[in-house]
C-alpha cells in the first residue's frame, strides 16, 4: 500500500513509532530540526500555506484517512479509559477521606495525607484545596456559594485572600471539571451544581467494623 510519490505506505503503527511519509524514522534530521515520533507529519502540517490543509499531500488520500480514523478511535478509548480512572481515584479518596473523618487523621500516614489534600503542614490550605475538600466531603452536589459558605465555616483566612470570593469558587469548580475531579448539575431551578466524581455504587467498601460498612456507622 503505497501514497502518491512518495511511495512508503502509511500506518498508524508507524506514525506512533515516529516514521511517517516515507518512511522517516524516528530522531530523523531535517531542514536544522530534531524530528520525533508524529513531529513529523506535525511539520507537514505548520508548512501549509495559508490554504488550510486542503493542498496537502494526502489531505484526501484514503491512507491518510485510515491513519486519521484509527487515531480517532484510540483516543476516544483513553478518554473513556480515563474517566473511568478518574472515577475511581475519586471514590477510594472520598472513603479514606471518610475514613479519616471518622477515625481521625492519624490513621493516614504522611504520604496519603497529602495525597487527599490533608496534610496542611502547619499552613491553611490552598485555595483549590479546599474547594477539593470542600466536594469531597459532600454528600449532594453543592452550588458555588455553598461552596463559598462551607469554605468560610471552616477555614475562613483562605476566602479573605480574594476580592470576589464566589467568582474565585466558581473558577476553581470549573477547573475540577476540567481536570476529570469534578461534574456539573443543573438543579431543577436551572442553576449549576458541581459533585465530586466517584462510583456511589463503590462507596462503602471500605473496611468494616464489626459486621457494619463504615458508610453505615
Amino acid at each position: 500500500m503505497e501514497h502518491g510519490t512518495k511511495g512508503a505506505a502509511i500506518t498508524y503503527g508507524n506514525i506512533r513509532g515516529g516514521v511517517a511519509w516515507g518512511g522517516a524514522p524516528q530522531g530523523r534530521q531535517g531542514a536544522g530540526r530534531q524530528f520525533g515520533p508524529g513531529r513529523w507529519v506535525m511539520d507537514i502540517g505548520r508548512s501549509g500555506n495559508g490554504a488550510g490543509n486542503r493542498n496537502l499531500p494526502g489531505s484526501s488520500d484514503p491512507h491518510v484517512q485510515e491513519v486519521v480514523k484509527a487515531a480517532h478511535e484510540e483516543l476516544r478509548q483513553l478518554m473513556r479509559q480515563r474517566a473511568d480512572v478518574m472515577k475511581r481515584i475519586g471514590t477510594v479518596k472520598q472513603t479514606i477521606v471518610g475514613l479519616a473523618n471518622l477515625f481521625g487523621d492519624e490513621v493516614l500516614s504522611e504520604e496519603l495525607l497529602e495525597l487527599v489534600d490533608r496534610k496542611s503542614g502547619g499552613r491553611q490550605p490552598g485555595f483549590t484545596k479546599a474547594c477539593r475538600m470542600v466536594l469531597m466531603e459532600a454528600a449532594r452536589p453543592l452550588g458555588a456559594r455553598e461552596v463559598c459558605e462551607h469554605i468560610q465555616q471552616r477555614i475562613p483566612p483562605v476566602l479573605l485572600r480574594h476580592k470576589d470570593p464566589l467568582a474565585s469558587v466558581t473558577t476553581v469548580l470549573n477547573r475540577l471539571v476540567e481536570y476529570g475531579e469534578a461534574r456539573t448539575v443543573v438543579r431543577e431551578n436551572g442553576r449549576r451544581a458541581w459533585q465530586w466524581v466517584a462510583d456511589p455504587a463503590y462507596s462503602g467498601f471500605a473496611p468494616t467494623r464489626g459486621s457494619l460498612p463504615i458508610s453505615n456507622l
